[in-house]
């Protein structure tokens, strides 16, 4: 079968599966979703089994470090997926909400009712996570699910999708509510992006590249981030040991993640008080620090090993290893300024034990996600409360931030009455 045809089949499966789960009730919903939780923990040595196959091919293709990182599967990241799902069965169901009634002067009600978006179609890359995520996420959603993972990840993602479809069998679903791509041809991804007659939405997850492709070719609306350039502040009113601890995390806990921090500024009044202590936390974790001119010459009084200085480009790149750009600036504003030109508005971070100060960073930069003394790490789905995520969106419309079951719905507007007519 030749692969237009295939995703059509797909397309049309996937419609009509979508119209079943939008009137699926909550207790059919979840009894899927912890059937699902059930099977992967059970399966967790089949799963672990297959990603070793994907893992092995991906280090024969030189695959680099931070993808293979993403790629990688753990018994605590299996247990992951699945308290995920239980998660996602604990939260009150979006579908059939309604809010704002009101009457109007003429007698009727007028209010709004969440419903599903239709057939969401989900392209990724490594992270085999993102499977039971997004499957979870849109079966509570209401919605039917497309899921096209990478190649580097296939034996990994169809172990998945075994069990994804396991629970919608258990839940008397029909199991083309969630379909993984079987194929690794590239032509899949364009068919799927040019279906708006099965396809409601398109949610890409994966370097700028893909992103930037999707974007430019979709016939169906995407919800997006181009990249994760994050930021940490240190402010004029900071604490050092916070800024200390809070750097370390943000910059060093994982390398591979849209919401580790690529960028570090200091306000000048503090930079030569706390950056070398900063800079030598960084470089005992082997992190090469990309400095402007004033914090290379702190650094280097300090003897800092692993430092160079910083070109123009390195205020805009997400990095995704560990190196780290640093800038001094002239205070608050400064830094302000310098995160809304050069940051990707995805998740930018202060620290400060200046209230006034704090408020200006929430409500000036121009983020989806905008934090005061904590670590950009912590802009997850997961941490959030959504259970999960089927993406951190950087966009302005529909849905910001980390997109859960709300973001995976939309409003109708709803009217009720009893005989009204209008005069």
């Amino acid at each position: 079968m030749d692969i237009e045809t295939y995703m059509r089949q797909l397309g049309q499966r996937a419609r009509e599966a979508s119209r079943a789960i939008a009137r699926a009730d909550s207790n059919r919903k979840n009894r899927a979703l912890l059937a699902m939780a059930e099977a992967l923990q059970r399966d967790a040595g089949t799963l672990l089994a297959a990603n070793a196959r994907d893992l092995e091919a991906a280090r024969q293709r030189g695959l680099e470090p931070a993808l293979l990182d993403r790629l990688a599967l753990t018994d605590k990241t299996v247990a992951g997926m699945a308290e995920g799902l239980r998660q996602i069965a604990a939260l009150p169901d979006p579908v059939g909400e309604m809010d704002d009634l009101k009457y109007r002067p003429s007698g009727i009600q007028v209010g709004k009712m969440r419903v599903p978006l239709g057939v969401v179609g989900i392209i990724y890359e490594s992270r085999p996570n993102v499977t039971a995520d997004a499957a979870g996420l849109c079966l509570k959603s209401g919605n039917a699910a497309i899921l096209r993972g990478g190649s580097e990840a296939l034996h990994s993602n169809q172990a998945i999708a075994a069990c994804v479809r396991e629970g919608l069998r258990v839940a008397e679903l029909p199991e083309a509510v969630v379909q993984v791509l079987d194929t690794v041809d590239r032509a899949a991804v364009g068919a799927l992006i040019g279906m708006p007659e099965y396809v409601d939405v398109i949610v890409p997850r994966g370097g700028k590249g893909l992103i930037e492709r999707i974007t430019a070719e979709a016939r169906v609306p995407v919800i997006k981030h181009l990249h994760g350039n994050c930021h940490v502040y240190v402010d004029d009113g900071a604490d050092a040991d916070k800024a200390l601890r809070i750097v370390e995390n943000a910059k060093t806990q994982r390398y591979g993640t849209c919401n580790t921090t690529e960028s570090l500024l200091l306000a000048r009044s503090v930079a030569a008080a706390q950056l070398p202590a900063i800079g030598r936390m960084l470089a005992a974790k082997g992190v090469e620090l990309r400095c402007c001119p004033e914090a290379l010459a702190l650094l280097e009084a300090a003897a800092v090993p692993g430092i160079r200085p910083a070109t123009e480009q390195d205020w805009e790149e997400e990095y995704l290893a560990p190196i780290l750009a640093v800038k001094v600036v002239d205070g608050l504003d400064a830094a302000i300024a310098h995160i809304n030109r050069h940051g990707s508005h995805h998740t930018d971070a202060i620290v400060t034990e200046d209230y006034t100060r704090a408020r200006r960073f929430l409500r000036e930069v121009d983020s989806a996600s905008v934090m005061v003394n904590a670590s950009t790490r912590f802009a997850d789905g997961f941490e959030y409360g959504l259970g999960a995520e089927i993406g951190i969106s950087t966009d302005k419309i529909h849905a910001r931030g980390p997109v859960g079951l709300e973001g995976l719905t939309s409003q109708k507007w709803v009217v009720l009455g009893d005989g009204h007519v209008r005069g």
